[in-house]
């Protein structure tokens, strides 16, 4: 075996494999995740939401070598299409990593008492059963030491401003995380919700006077910052690795702190 095979054998991650769904550019919470998990020796799969997209995925999936598969959850049939492809292209799935949300932007913006039935429908049909459709697909896959994890934000523990609508979903994301870590844990699946501080992601721009929002947090968090994607990414990284064996059913903060103080 050579120097660098030998090297590339020892890292955490190494001949495990991962589906990385939520890819939207360089900014974007699944892109620190995925050079976090390449980085540590994972092969991967990622998706991105469309064709109109994939001109900015496309030169990151590149650059890992990574299959690049579009997945709009709420089209029939390009979830199947994809945790299919992934399970081919990898020969099987160690973990998967659900980095996806949206909610109208009309009912984002406005209160929640004024949501639509249609458009809290659609928010938690792509943020959060999403994630149980997704774990359904792949639990045939997954075998002991496997995970799941997802994304979450503190909205869903306390009333964010502006986060409107998002709340009560990622509330519901993070209650589903517990129910499927009971549920799969007797096959060995380790099922995790990360809970970012803000970061300046495309998808964040949706929400009201984020600026404001980031401010707060760096100015409030006992480290008096915000956090980076590579400090996420690692978190991930951590939770499916080996390191984090006798986990599940939790959400884990990386916020510099920002959730104990508020």
């Amino acid at each position: 075996m050579s120097r660098t095979a030998l090297a590339d054998s020892m890292l955490p991650l190494s001949g495990r494999r991962g589906l990385v769904l939520g890819v939207a550019n360089a900014h974007s919470i699944a892109w620190g995740c995925a050079e976090a998990l390449h980085a540590q020796g994972a092969a991967l799969v990622l998706s991105c939401l469309n064709e109109k997209a994939r001109p900015w995925v496309q030169p990151l999936a590149d650059t890992l070598g990574a299959p690049l598969i579009d997945c709009n959850v709420e089209v029939e049939g390009e979830l199947e299409h994809l945790v299919a492809q992934a399970v081919e292209t990898l020969g099987g799935l160690d973990f998967v990593i659900h980095s996806i949300a949206w909610a109208p932007l009309a009912e984002l913006h406005g209160r929640v008492i004024d949501s639509s039935a249609a458009g809290f429908a659609r928010a938690m049909t792509v943020s959060c059963h999403s994630l149980a459709a997704l774990a359904r697909l792949c639990e045939p896959h997954l075998g002991a030491g496997s995970a799941l994890v997802t994304m979450t934000y503190h909205g869903a523990e306390e009333a964010i401003p502006h986060y409107g609508l998002m709340g009560p979903v990622k509330a519901a994301l993070e209650s589903t995380v517990r129910y499927l870590a009971v549920e799969l844990g007797a096959k060995g699946v380790r099922v995790h919700a990360v809970s970012p501080g803000p970061v300046p992601t495309r998808a964040a721009s949706g929400i009201e006077d984020f600026d404001d929002l980031m401010a707060t947090a760096a100015a409030e968090s006992p480290l008096r910052r915000l956090v980076t994607l590579d400090e996420i990414g690692a978190l991930t990284a951590f939770l499916v690795g080996p390191g984090a064996s006798g986990m599940t059913g939790q959400t884990i903060y990386v916020d510099a702190g920002f959730h104990a103080v508020r």
